[in-house]
């Protein structure tokens, strides 16, 4: 039976992003690294050109650097009437000291004059797992919505205040936890990862 202690580390600064990443792996016999608790100081340079190349860079470098299994993500926000921005430049979409309210003006300046139909977006998340260097397992999840015209909603963070999930008539920034978890792409991608991540863990 796998040690209760095994080390997991989860290659992301976001603090939204590593609860998330907790809550979904906390009936794991895992143990939660952080980079700063693996005293890494290096940062991976996100410079693919998809959501994928990025995630497989920051796991094949992160595992590299600290010698332990590695759970790297990256994701978007995709937006119809923007061609698919902004996409793989979603976290730094308004620019050089960007910010999640900065990023969400952006996007609402923007479709400012896009009717209500020609608002519809996906939230797209690839989760890659990797140890010393080599991908073990990629996984891809994905939310269809649409931008809602102004934001709403305090919990959640990035995007969240205007992203309206349909099927429960709120923002994902209306949403507790628990509700945008089971169904947002992150809780997606990590429900569908977990299963895969108990398959590397030591017996």
């Amino acid at each position: 039976m796998s040690s209760p202690n095994e080390p997991l580390l989860i290659a992301t600064t976001n603090r939204g992003k590593a609860r998330e990443i907790a809550a979904a792996f906390s009936s794991t016999p895992v143990r939660f690294i952080s980079l700063i608790d693996a005293g890494i100081e290096s940062v991976c340079p996100e410079t693919g050109k998809t959501l994928e190349a990025n995630a497989r860079a920051k796991a094949e470098f992160y595992s590299r650097k600290s010698g332990l299994l590695t759970l790297a993500e990256d994701s978007g926000l995709e937006i119809e009437a923007l061609r698919g921005r902004p996409g793989v430049h979603s976290a730094r979409f308004s620019g050089p000291g960007a910010t999640d309210p900065k990023n969400v003006a952006k996007v609402l300046h923007l479709l400012a004059s896009v009717p209500r139909s020609g608002r519809r977006a996906r939230f797209v998340c690839v989760m890659a797992l990797a140890r010393d260097g080599r991908i073990l397992d990629i996984v891809r999840g994905i939310v269809h919505g649409t931008i809602a015209p102004e934001a709403r909603g305090s919990a959640g963070f990035g995007y969240d205040p205007i992203f309206y999930y349909h099927p429960l008539r709120k923002t994902f920034a209306e949403l507790a936890p628990d509700e945008k978890n089971a169904v947002s792409h992150r809780g997606r991608t990590l429900a569908a990862m977990k299963p895969r991540l108990l398959r590397f863990l030591p017996e």
